[in-house]
């Protein structure tokens, strides 16, 4: 999948904030996690849904916004 495809918006779930695969995990979330320090294999063993493609996604996404 393109990271683009990875980022979603669905106005039914998490107020239409950007998410990861339609996961209720916004992309704020990994970003923070980011900011806070944690490494992607940190995230991903908290957040076991997500993938490295995730994440590398959701910082894609942030850097367009």
């Amino acid at each position: 999948m393109e990271p683009e495809q990875l980022i979603t918006f669905d106005p039914k779930q998490m107020d239409g904030q950007a998410c990861i695969r339609h996961l209720r995990i916004p992309v704020a979330t990994v970003i923070r996690c980011m900011a806070g320090g944690m490494s992607t294999p940190e995230i991903v063993e908290a957040y076991p849904d997500l993938t490295p493609d995730d994440i590398r996604a959701a910082l894609q996404y942030t850097k367009r916004e």
